[in-house]
Parts: C-alpha cells; structure tokens; sequence
C-alpha cells in the first residue's frame, strides 16, 4: 500500500498489478459481481483480514446504507476462496474425516438452526407477553381473591353463575374509578421512564424502520439485545396502560431484535448482511404470526409489507419460523381455551347476497378511516416532535391519565382492546351477553355507546400513536373498525325485524337468525386494519385464520377491495410508508410507478459540487483535511480534476480506514503523495519525484523515507455508472433490485455527477408537491411533503406563519401556561418538594418536567425528505457541447431559482453526513 525509495536496491522490483496479486481490493462493483470479480483469484489471508476489519466498521456506522452490489460480490469472493480450498485439499491427497463432515453439515444447516431457536424463541416470549399482559389489564378493575396472580379469566375458570373469587376494588364506583386512573397512569409513567432511559428505539410500533433495515438501511441498537429487553418489559404496561395502542406492531419489532440478536451469534451471519436480512424477513413473519395466530398470514404479511427482496428461499424459512414460533405459542396455550389469541372465533352460519351492500359501505368506512388518520395522525406527530419531544414522558403519562377519565364510563373503552373485540365478534345466540349486548331492550343504548366508541378511539389514537412507548396501531385499528361493524350489524338486524317480510330478506330462512352482527364487527375490523396499513392479500388471510369460517372469505375481499379502492383514493400508502417519509429514511417502495419523463441528469449531483480524488497527486495531508471536512459518504476518483476522466470510487469508511492504518504502523511523511490507481510504472514516475516501488503494509515496519501510499486496493475500479440521459425510472429500478448505494453518471468516461435514493425521493417528493398544488387538497389524505414541513418548521425562519403555524403555536402556548400553572399548585401543595419545571429547584425536589436532551429519540432528530430540500437539478457541466441545448436551458432556469440545500443524516462523531 505504500511505495519508498530502496537506495541499496540494485534492481528495484515494481509489484505485481491488480490483476497478478488477486483480489486486494474491496469488491464492491456490479461488474465483479456480474464477471466473476474480473477474473481475479480470491483474496489472500491477510488481504481478507483487511476485508473483515473495514466489515466491522460499517457494521457500527449508523444511519448510513448497506451496498448490496458490495455485499453480493463480498459472498461471492468468499465462495470462491472456500472452493479453491476444497480443491487444493483434494488435490494435495487430503481424505474428509468426520469431524469435516460434520462441520459441513453444520455449516448448511445453520439457517435451518437459526429460524428453529429464532421461532422458539419468539413463541415463548410472545406467550410472556399475553399472560402479564392480561394480568395488568385486569388489576385495574379488580383482584383474584384465591391468588392475586390470576387475571379475572383464569380467576373465574368454570364458573357460570357469577364469580365470588373475583372483587372489584371497592363497592363503591368513584373509589373504582380512581384506582383505574392511577394504575393507567402509573403503567404509563413506568414503561415511557424505561423506553427514555434504556432504549429510546423501543417506543413506537418499529414497522417502519424495520422495513427500511430489511432494504438496506443501518440503524444502530434499534435490533439490539436492550432494545429487545425493554420493548418485552415496557410492552405489556403499555398496554395495560388503556393507551389506544396496540401490542401486534411491537410484536413484529420484538421478533426481529430476537432473530438479530441470536443471529449474531453464528458467523455466517454475523459477516453476510443479506443472509441476515433473510432471517430479518422470517422474524417479521414470526411477529405477526403470534400476534394474530396467523402463521401463513405472517409469512404473507412479511411478503406483501415488509420485504423489498423476498426470493423463494425466505419464503420457506420464514414459514418455518412462523410454524416454530405459533406451535410453541399454541404449546404455552396462554389463555387456556386452546387459542392462540383471545378474539379468535368460530362462525357457523353463512351469509346472504343482500348484505353485500352493506359490505361495501363497511369498506367505504375502513378507506375513509385509513385516509383520515393516517392525515391526522401525520400532524400529531409533527406537532410532537416540534414541541414535545423533550416532554416524552410526561407527555405519555398524561395521554394515560386522560384516556382513562374519558374511556372508564364507556364499557367498551374501559375494558383491553383484545377483549372488547372478544366480546364484539361474538354470536349472540348461546355465548355469553356482555352487559346486555345482545338484549333488544338495550340496542339502541348499544348503537349509541358503540358510536361513541368508534368516535372516541379514532381520537385517541390519532394523538396516542407516535408517543414515546411501545405503539402498535393493528389492535387499535381492529377495535375501531369492529365497534363500527358490529353497530352496522345491529342496525340491519333492527331493519330485518322491522321489515321481516321485505323482498329485499327474501333470502332469509324462517326459524334461522337472519343477521349476525358479530360477522359486521368481523369485517369491520378487517376494513379498518387494511385501511390504516393499505395492504389486502395478508388481511384476507389473517381474518380466515381467526375465524376458520371458509364461507367469510368473500365477504372478506369485497370488503378489503373496496377498503384498498377507497384508501388508495385518499392517501398515499400505509401509515408505515407515510411514516418512513416522516423520519427521513431513505427508502423507495418496490409497489410504486412512477413516470416521471426526465433523465436522470435532471436529478444528480453535478461533478463541480462533488469532492473528487485524482488518481495520483494528492499530499497525504490534504486528503486527511479533505476528509475531516467533506460530508461526503464517498469519492470519485478522477485521473485529474481538469479532465474529471472517471477511474473508480472508494468509500469513506474505507478511506478512513487506510489513512488510519497508515498512521498507526508509522513511516509515513504528512506530504507523502496518494496514488489512487495502479498505472504502469512510466505513468506514475514524474521527473521531480523518486521512483519508489508500492510495498504492503507488513513491509512499512522495515522500511523509511515513504513517498508514495498507494491506496489502489480500496479503490472500486468498476463502480455502477449510466448514462445522464438514462431515465429516471430506470435508475429507481436499479436502486430497488440491485441496492447500490450510489450511482455515478458519466458520458463518454468523464464523470457528469453521482445520484443517490436520497436525491431521488427529493425529486419524487418535489413533482408531487408541485402536483398538489395545482389540485388542491382535501380533508382526508394526499399528505404532501409541504403540507407537514410546515410543521416541522422546515421553512424559512423569515417566512411568514401560516394559518396553520398559528394554531399550533396558539396550542403549544395553551398547553405550556396550562402546565405552568398545575405546576406552581403542585409546588405550592407540596412545599417545594415536587417541582414541574425545568429551573429553580432546591435541593430535595423532584423535577418531573425536565427534558434531557441526551435522551432524545435519534428518529425525533431526523426530518422528512422534501421536495423543497436538497436537491441539486441541472444536468452537466457547460462545457460539453453534445449534450442536448434543452437541458442547458432547464438547468439554467433552476439557478436562477436558487439551489436547495442537501438533506444530510449525523453521524455518531457528530458530522452530517450525505450518502454520496
């Protein structure tokens, strides 16, 4: 890596080139991956410990996003370095034992062990969770007087007439209501405490982010082993907590911290980024299997939802774990009924064709529900993070405390969201009556508090999902859509009894229920469920492995298609993908078309903008400040900064890692010159400089009077390069399929510009934006980029407030003084001991008020991709004449409307840092 002169040398020796020494570069480039790695042999002990080493470095750099080209070409070079030692073990006269056997098995089977003990693993924990789960659920209400242990159902098992085991806390019902709003507000302030102070990355649902870890994108600790342990404490107060949040997203994050967790223990997975990713893939399938009972739904969810990449491979492991993880969860049989989730239910009556009406209209609800909260929920969010992000834990605990004064009153907020779907799917002809449900007397009571229920959690949720605990919003969702259901169910049921004779019931048997509600609440909770996440195959699925009626899966569809007709209508994706858009990821959705009609030069990073390497040159010095000052991920190499004649491209990581090493072993002069690219030895002898052959790095501890370091072996010599006038479109392709992290435009060898899926999202998200504007909006969905970045106040600071600006600042100011003024009452009732806000306290006082910036969710410092933001148009340098006269004129346009600025991630050190 590093040349010197050899002054006793009578015959100075060059090194062999690239292609003789083998590979002793970073294999990073689709044409290695595509040719074999050019032909080359595979890199040798010493070159490979390099490899792993600079592996190991990015395995901890955060926000930043795997190069699948790389990691593809990686695997391949280790499969041939494995193979060459086969054969050369054969061809020395070598004869297997059984240990190599063995250890050959092991190594094929590995996948096999990971996804049985992952399953396993999941199936346990998930039982965990249910049983503490029911059991804090049911301590609000009351207590088993035979062991304080047992929830009311296991408390009150067998008995039909009542239950004298089980007590309500007091006879007296304001006494009940107390005690039900200090326990919600103590699991609250207990679970967001231990989300704030061990694992900031456990609160929320984690869908999103784990479906941008799965196409590439590195979050560090958000699957590690703490975040695991308190997402699985934290979880079940959460939810006892009455919050509207559900516990089957988290179940999705928790099931992959475990599958990443164990992986890391076995080595093929700790070194291969997209075997982990399969196995990533099968715990999403696991999560969601536990969580509904659903085993082919998960795999089918992990398919539909989660994966960008899903070959057959991950879809027979991730049903493996979805069977392993379901059948030790059936096992544990939590609930002792033998289900594996507490609303599961079996229909034996069918349903007419006359009620398909009423099935749309259920599926008008769940597309209207999905659009509108996902909006609202939208502006929730940038509302929290613009205010209260400081507050998270006082902000949780007061949504608990105000959940629970405004749900205990209504029998069907009061109870856990399972269990009020328990009682809503429900037939009412022979199951038990929950507080006179089924009783005619009582049904327009029902349809009146039911409505009120649905009215009520759609607010709730709409503030409570995004707030710093483990969130989930399936069960939620489920809840609201089966009260709306099942009032529809009752009031076609008092239509049909009204107007028994009706031709339009002609279908209908005498002596036979007509209606059953309980199916309406049913595919109610389908709708609302495929509404808030836009997704169909998987809902279908879920639904029939809850009910095993065959006869409800036509229903089912109608309902899910009109559900996905009306959402896609109002609102652009699921809650998870409008989510992933809010945080800043980089990520681009394998479902989407677009048509853009513009080149890809119209989008990129123009070359002048760009920090280049020329191949030979540069002081060792200059490249270590260009380095400590350049946001950049990584570097073109040039051959000069005049003709910018494109050569290959090294990373920062890999960069940083050679000029360190370099350091480290010593000998090395500050102006010693960086070659870049290996050319003949005339091409790099300049007359002012010593000829010096290139030495490897166990040669520098020997050697003095460096001249030259030769970084060649880092440099990517073949980089993913296009055309400026390739389509846009086309280039998304490439970065959903093939996963590099960048994407170099070149037109006849010299280098134009790079783009990223960052610059490609900015440029979606400023067409879009522009589009909007010219339809307008509406009340439901079609959530912008513009639309939230006023809230995020990603505008200018000179800018006037919008109307809307103005409300939220009038909100925030309410909500402050109000809090300013409970707080001086507390301080004063105390006498100084409990103090609310963030100064003046005197020794012996809590502060429950204080923010703590260190403690900050790392996703609340992210901002959306914006098509107002970062993007760089224009498409090459002036100076070539072949380029079309059009563009030119489109470029020149863009400058006078100014630049936009790039949207850059930070880093651990502190530096912001874009992807290119």
């Amino acid at each position: 890596m590093v040349s010197r002169s050899r002054s006793g040398s009578s015959h100075p020796l060059r090194r062999p080139t690239l292609p003789d020494r083998g590979i002793s570069r970073r294999q990073s480039s689709f044409g290695a991956a595509e040719q074999g790695l050019n032909g080359a042999h595979p890199a040798s002990a010493e070159q490979q410990e390099v490899i792993e080493e600079i592996e190991e470095i990015k395995r901890y750099e955060d926000f930043t996003t795997i190069d699948w080209v790389q990691d593809a070409a990686r695997e391949q070079s280790r499969r041939e370095r494995k193979q060459k030692d086969d054969a050369g073990f054969f061809e020395r006269g070598g004869r297997l034992g059984w240990r190599h056997k063995l250890w050959e098995s092991y190594d094929a089977g590995q996948a096999w062990i990971v996804v049985t003990l992952v399953g396993a693993a999941i199936g346990l924990n998930a039982g965990f969770l249910n049983i503490v789960t029911e059991w804090l659920s049911d301590v609000k209400l009351g207590y088993c007087e035979t062991a304080f242990y047992l929830n009311e159902n296991f408390c009150c098992w067998g008995a039909e007439n009542g239950c004298p085991e089980w007590h309500r806390w007091s006879s007296i019902w304001p006494v009940n209501y107390f005690l039900y709003f200090l326990f919600s507000t103590i699991f609250a302030l207990t679970s967001a405490s231990l989300v704030k102070s061990f694992a900031p990355y456990a609160a929320g649902s984690g869908i999103s982010e784990i479906k941008c870890i799965i196409a590439g994108f590195v979050m560090k600790g958000f699957l590690g082993f703490w975040t695991l342990l308190i997402k699985s404490i934290s979880l079940p107060l959460a939810i006892a907590s009455g919050l509207s949040v559900g516990k089957e997203g988290p179940s999705v994050h928790y099931a992959v911290c475990t599958g990443n967790v164990i992986s890391k223990f076995f080595e093929k997975y700790k070194r291969n980024a997209a075997k982990t990713r399969e196995i990533l893939s099968a715990c999403a399938a696991a999560g969601v299997a536990v969580a509904f009972g659903s085993p082919i739904g998960g795999v089918l969810f992990s398919l539909e939802e989660m994966s960008s990449y899903f070959p057959l491979k991950t879809m027979w492991r991730s049903y493996f774990c979805a069977l392993v993880a379901t059948a030790v969860l059936a096992a544990m049989n939590p609930f002792r009924t033998g289900q594996l989730v507490m609303f599961q239910v079996r229909y034996d009556r069918s349903w007419h064709f006359f009620e398909i009406i009423f099935f749309v209209f259920i599926g008008i609800f769940g597309g209207l529900y999905g659009a509108f909260v996902i909006k609202w929920n939208l502006r929730a969010q940038a509302f929290r993070k613009r205010y209260l992000t400081k507050y998270a834990v006082l902000e949780a605990t007061l949504l608990a405390a105000g959940t629970a004064i405004l749900c205990y009153p209504n029998m069907f907020l009061r109870i856990d969201m399972t269990e009020s779907m328990e009682i809503l799917f429900l037939e009412c002809e022979g199951a038990h009556d929950y507080n006179g449900l089924c009783d005619r007397k009582n049904r327009w009571t029902m349809v009146v508090s039911l409505l009120f229920s649905t009215v009520m959690r759609t607010f709730l949720v709409i503030i409570s999902y995004g707030c710093k605990v483990p969130a989930g919003i399936f069960v939620p969702s489920m809840a609201i859509g089966a009260s709306f259901g099942r009032m529809v169910g009752i009031l076609v049921q008092a239509l049909y009894e009204t107007f028994p004779n009706s031709r339009f019931f002609a279908g209908c048997e005498p002596d036979v229920p007509c209606i059953t509600p309980g199916t309406y609440a049913f595919l109610g909770a389908g709708a609302a469920l495929s509404g808030i996440m836009q997704i169909t195959v998987s809902v279908v699925v879920i639904m029939f492995e809850l009910t095993g009626a065959l006869t409800y899966i036509l229903p089912t569809m109608i309902v899910v298609g009109t559900t996905k007709a009306i959402s896609t209508r109002f609102a652009k994706g699921g809650i998870a993908d409008r989510m992933i858009w809010f945080n800043g990821f980089p990520f681009l959705d394998t479902k989407e078309e677009h048509a853009f009609n513009v080149p890809v030069s119209h989008v990129m990073a123009q070359s002048h903008s760009l920090s280049l390497l020329p191949s030979t040159g540069l002081s060792l010095r200059s490249l270590d400040t260009l380095l400590a000052k350049s946001p950049y991920q990584g570097f073109p190499v040039v051959d000069n900064k005049e003709s910018k004649i494109l050569l290959g491209y090294i990373g920062r990581t890999e960069l940083r890692y050679a000029i360190d090493r370099t350091k480290r072993e010593g000998f090395v002069s500050p102006n010693a010159k960086c070659l870049f690219v290996q050319h003949d030895a005339e091409a790099i002898t300049p007359a002012a400089t010593v000829t010096t052959p290139a030495v490897t790095f166990e040669d520098i501890a020997s050697s003095a009077g460096i001249q030259i370091v030769d970084f060649s072996r880092f440099v990517d010599l073949t980089p993913l390069s296009v055309h400026p006038r390739l389509p846009l479109e086309t280039v998304m392709e490439l970065f959903k399929k093939m996963g590099p992290r960048v994407v170099l435009i070149d037109y006849r060898g010299k280098l134009m510009g790079l783009v990223t899926v960052k610059d490609c999202l900015k440029y979606q998200f400023k067409v879009e934006a522009g589009g909007s504007s010219h339809h307008g909006g509406n009340g439901l969905g079609g959530n912008t980029a513009s639309d939230v970045s006023r809230t995020e106040g990603a505008a200018d600071a000179s800018s006037p407030l919008s109307h809307h600006d103005r409300l939220e600042e009038r909100l925030w100011s309410t909500i402050r003084n109000t809090g300013l003024w409970v707080g001086d009452r507390i301080h004063r009732f105390s006498k100084g001991r409990i103090e609310l806000r963030n100064h003046g306290r005197g020794e012996g006082s809590v502060g429950l008020l204080e923010g703590d910036e260190e403690l900050i969710d790392p996703r609340d410092r992210r901002e959306p991709l914006e098509g107002s933001m970062g993007i760089l148009d224009g498409t090459e340098d002036g100076d070539n004449d072949e380029l079309v006269e059009e563009e030119r004129e489109e470029e020149e346009e863009e400058e006078d409307r100014g630049r936009y600025r790039r949207d850059r991630h930070r880093d651990p050190g502190g530096m912001e840092l874009d992807d290119r």
